[in-house]
C-alpha cells in the first residue's frame, strides 16, 4: 500500500541537501511553478509578499515568471504597500517558522488577509509551524498553497489544514528519503479484502459490538449496521434486556444478546461473562456506542479490557473515565478532541491547538493505538509516525457518525487488517462515504451506510485528502 509523505521542516532540508544540483535550481522550479498556479488560476494583477530566505527567493522567482508573462507585478519586501491586486502571493515566512511571528510579519500577514484578494502561499502560508499545523499566532489564510516534493505536517494537520486552502504538490525534483508521518490516500481502500468464493460469514469477519442503554439504543445499531456494510460476515449485539425491542424491530441480520442492567437501563459488571462467551466468535469488539455513563459501565470497560483477547475498539462512553491499561491485543481508542481532552487531563482548546502533540502523548500513554476525529483524523500508535485521514467534511458534524466509524473499524480489525491501518482506512471510508452522500445540506449519520458501501466498491477514490 503506497501512502503519501508528509514532510517536517528538517525532512525537507536534508531531502533539499540531498539535492545534486545547485538550490538555485531548485527554487527555480518552484517559483515558476508557483507562477503557473496563478496564470492557470487567478487573473490581474499580482502583489508577491517576499521575505527572507528560500521562500521570499520562490517568490522573487515567480514574480520574474509573471512580469514575462505580461503581468503587472508588485513585489514587497516583507513591510509596505499591498497596492490593488487581484491576487496575492506569500512568500513571506515559508518553513521554517516555530515561534510566534514578528510584529512587522505579523502586521503584514493580517493586511494580507484583510485585502479580501485570493492567496497563493509559497510551501506553507505564513504563520503556520510546517512540522506540526500549530499556529502560535497571526497565519495567512490561503485559497491555494503551492508546495514542493510532498505535502508538509502542517499542511495536512489541524489548525494549519484550515489555512492551506487547495493544496497543490509541485514535482521540482526533490525526492524525500525519509519521512515520519504519512497522509492515507483514498486508492488504498482498494487494499481492504472483501468476501471471496471461499468466504464464510465467520471468515469474512466476526464482530461484537458492546454498549447501548435505555434512551441510547441507536448508538450501537449504527455502529452493527456500519460493520456489516462494511462487508463484516457477522454481527452481534451485546446490550441491556430492556433494549431488545428496540433492537429486534431494528437490526434484522444481527444477533442480540440481552444482558442484566441497572435501574437506569445500563450494563452492569456481571454482565463481563455472558459478553466474554459472545466474544468467542467474535474476531473484534468495539465497546462503548451508547453505554452510558457510571462507576459500573466504568468497571465492566476495565473487565473487559483486563480479560479480552481479541483486538477492541474503544468509543464514546467506553472512553469515559478511562485509566491506563495494559494487554496483549490491539486497542484501538477513538477519541474526539473533548474526550481526549478528559483522558489526558487537560482542555478540547488545548487538544485543538496541539493535535499532532496530544494524539501522540495519548498513544504513549495507553500503549494503544489513537484515532482522534476530525477533519484533518489523525492515527498515532506508541513508536510509530502518524497517519493522516484528511477526508472529514461538514456532514460528518453530526449525530451518531461516530458511531458509525467505530463499527468500521471494528470490522476492519475483524478482517485482520493491521490495526493502525485498520483505523486509518476506516477514517477513509468514512470520509469518502460522507463526501459520495452528503450532495446537500441535512445528511444524517444513517445516510453514511450506503456510502460505505459506494466507498468499499472503489467509488470516490480519486477524492483528495488535502483540499
Amino acid at each position: 500500500m503506497r501512502l503519501e509523505p508528509l514532510l517536517t521542516a528538517d525532512e525537507t532540508r536534508a531531502a533539499e541537501a540531498a539535492h545534486a544540483g545547485p538550490m538555485s535550481e531548485l527554487m527555480e522550479r518552484a517559483g515558476t511553478a508557483v507562477a503557473d498556479t496563478v496564470l492557470r488560476r487567478f487573473p490581474g494583477r499580482v502583489t508577491v509578499v517576499c521575505g527572507g530566505g528560500n521562500n521570499g527567493g520562490d517568490g522573487r522567482v515567480c514574480a520574474r515568471v509573471l512580469e514575462a508573462a505580461r503581468r503587472e507585478v508588485r513585489i514587497v519586501d516583507g513591510v509596505g504597500d499591498l497596492g490593488e491586486p487581484d491576487v496575492i502571493v506569500d512568500a513571506l515566512l515559508g518553513i521554517g517558522l516555530r515561534e510566534t511571528p514578528r510584529e512587522d510579519a505579523a502586521r503584514m500577514i493580517e493586511l494580507m488577509n484583510a485585502s479580501g484578494r485570493p492567496i497563493v502561499a509559497i510551501d506553507v502560508p505564513s504563520g503556520i509551524n510546517a512540522s506540526t499545523g500549530e499556529v502560535p499566532g497571526a497565519a495567512v489564510r490561503a485559497t491555494v498553497t503551492v508546495t514542493f516534493g510532498a505535502a508538509k505536517v502542517g499542511l495536512a494537520i489541524a489548525p494549519g489544514h484550515f489555512h492551506a486552502g487547495s493544496v497543490h504538490v509541485a514535482p521540482i525534483g526533490l525526492r524525500p528519503r525519509e519521512h515520519e508521518h504519512a497522509l492515507v490516500p483514498a486508492s488504498a481502500l482498494l487494499d481492504v479484502p472483501h468476501k471471496g468464493p471461499e468466504s464464510t460469514k465467520y471468515s469474512a469477519g466476526s464482530v461484537l459490538i458492546v454498549g447501548g442503554s435505555r434512551g441510547l439504543t441507536g448508538a450501537p445499531m449504527l455502529s452493527a449496521l456500519a460493520a456489516f456494510r462494511s462487508d463484516a460476515g457477522y454481527v452481534a449485539v451485546a446490550a441491556p434486556e430492556s433494549t431488545m425491542p428496540v433492537l429486534e424491530a431494528r437490526l434484522l441480520e444481527v444477533v442480540k444478546h440481552p444482558l442484566p442492567e441497572d435501574s437506569a437501563g445500563r450494563l452492569l459488571p456481571r454482565s463481563a461473562d455472558a459478553i466474554l462467551v459472545a466474544a468467542e466468535k467474535a474476531d473484534a469488539v468495539a465497546i462503548g456506542p451508547g453505554l452510558g455513563r457510571s462507576d459500573g459501565t466504568s468497571e465492566l470497560v476495565r473487565i473487559l479490557l483486563e480479560r479480552l483477547d481479541k483486538p477492541v475498539v474503544l468509543d464514546a462512553d467506553g472512553l469515559w473515565g478511562l485509566e491506563p491499561f495494559a494487554r496483549g491485543a490491539a486497542t484501538v481508542l477513538t477519541p474526539h478532541a473533548g474526550e481526549l481532552a478528559r483522558l489526558l487531563g487537560t482542555e478540547a482548546k488545548e487538544i485543538d491547538a496541539h493535535r499532532l502533540d496530544a494524539v501522540r502523548r495519548a498513544a504513549s500513554r495507553f500503549g494503544s493505538i489513537v484515532l482522534l476525529k476530525g477533519a484533518d483524523t489523525l492515527v498515532a500508535a506508541p513508536r510509530e509516525g502518524v497517519l493522516v485521514a484528511g477526508y472529514g467534511t461538514p456532514a460528518l458534524a453530526t449525530a451518531g457518525s461516530g458511531d458509525v466509524l467505530t463499527g468500521v473499524v471494528a470490522a476492519f480489525l475483524a478482517k485482520g487488517i493491521e490495526p493502525r491501518l485498520a483505523a486509518a482506512l476506516a477514517a477513509v471510508a468514512h470520509g469518502v462515504a460522507a463526501d459520495l452522500v452528503a450532495v446537500q445540506p441535512g445528511t444524517i449519520a444513517s445516510d453514511l451506510l450506503p456510502g460505505l458501501q459506494r466507498a468499499l466498491a472503489g467509488e470516490g477514490l480519486e477524492r483528495r485528502p488535502l483540499r
